[in-house]
């Protein structure tokens, strides 16, 4: 039986009930695990206030604001848990961000500043998060990120989004690797897609998800809860012997190779 009492969990990425963060969120819950939430403070509090009344039913132990472009920030976060906690188990990292603007058109057009940001929110975090939350792992730990099919294969208006989950991809692998040694498992979820609101950003969406359910095996795409079930299985002990490995969890697209057409045609 999946079993997180006991194990402390923090979770990034919850914007809104769309959030595959609060699907993960609900499932670490309901196996018992304390949970501390995060999100990305703005000057007039309206993310605070939203996320808030969101996660009230999970009775989180820690809530914090957290923007991984502010370093001061990142290191108080982690402190906090290791005051208020003294260990953590869990991190959830399901934080990526690109320009609308560079999430369209050519791919040459790429602006670098467009590119700086989506590699730095979207891969670089993960690298700054695990190593504020290494030290804090003592028992050892699982450390799960958020990736997309658009890291290994050409997907339409995902541009620099492909980039960002293409380096993050690896640094799931250079993270297993390196923490490893200390029983600190990193492992990434590549999930179909789904609408969210980091998803509405990426042109033709709806399209994406209806070629999804018309092509991959299961006939459909996936929901919140079933990436949320995955994760949490990745933060247990019935997954103790997986590392550095991208789960796909997307009825099964990722197989297909002539994904252009149904599969019974």
């Amino acid at each position: 039986m999946l079993d997180l009492t006991g194990k402390n969990a923090l979770v990034t990425g919850i914007a809104n009930n769309r959030s595959i963060a609060w699907g993960i969120a609900q499932q670490l819950h309901k196996a018992g695990a304390n949970l501390g939430i995060t999100y990305l403070p703005d000057e007039k509090g309206k993310m605070e206030k939203k996320v808030a009344e969101l996660v009230e039913p999970l009775q989180p132990s820690l809530f914090l604001p957290l923007n991984v472009q502010d370093e001061a920030q990142v290191q108080s976060t982690f402190k906090t848990v290791g005051d208020k906690w003294g260990k953590l188990d869990i991190l959830i990292h399901c934080l990526a961000f690109a320009s609308r603007d560079d999430l369209t058109g050519d791919f040459s057009g790429t602006s670098r500043a467009g590119f700086t940001t989506a590699l730095d929110i979207s891969a670089y975090s993960l690298i700054q998060m695990a190593g504020a939350a290494k030290s804090l792992m003592t028992d050892g730990g699982s450390i799960v990120t958020l990736t997309y099919l658009g890291g290994v294969k050409v997907i339409p208006n995902y541009n620099v989004m492909g980039i960002a989950k293409a380096a993050l991809e690896m640094n799931v692998r250079y993270l297993a690797s390196e923490l490893g040694p200390n029983n600190i498992r990193v492992n990434a979820i590549s999930a179909g897609p789904i609408r969210t609101l980091a998803s509405s950003a990426v042109g033709g969406i709806l399209d994406m998800i209806h070629h999804v359910e018309a092509v991959a095996p299961l006939r459909r795409t996936v929901t919140q809860t079933e990436v949320g079930n995955t994760a949490a299985f990745l933060c247990s002990d019935l997954s103790s012997g997986i590392t550095g490995q991208v789960v796909y969890v997307d009825a099964g697209y990722e197989i297909m190779g002539m994904s252009g057409a149904k599969a019974d045609a």
